[in-house]
């Protein structure tokens, strides 16, 4: 790796590291933050999630974070579901789900 690329990296991860613990503490707080703020800040960590990062370093922030990781695993879910989150919590969810969807379809009909 070039010493340009890593420094990239490094930055990015810099960014991501400060979006994140920005995310948890909006997420957390229980305070309201204006709508378009929240939008910025959100567009913001999803352009950081989206960067050129290592993988050891984007675990890292994921774990320490935990809004940061759900909100990647939403950006995620069609290519790797519920790929962050416990197994039986994923597994729950996804049940959870398919009985909404499937008692939605049946009231449709009704």
């Amino acid at each position: 790796m070039s010493a340009h690329s890593f420094a990239l990296q490094r930055s990015n991860l810099e960014n991501l590291a400060l979006l994140a613990g920005t995310f948890e503490r909006v997420e957390r707080s229980g305070t309201s933050l204006d709508a378009q703020q929240y939008l910025v800040l959100v567009d913001r960590l999803k352009d950081a999630l989206g960067a050129d990062l290592p993988t050891e370093g984007l675990n890292a922030v994921l774990s320490a974070h935990p809004a940061a990781a759900e909100l990647y695993e939403n950006l995620h879910y069609a290519h790797a579901g519920l790929c962050r989150s416990p197994l039986e919590v994923a597994v729950a969810a996804e049940s959870a789900a398919r009985d909404l969807l499937s008692r939605l379809a049946g009231a449709s009909r009704a």
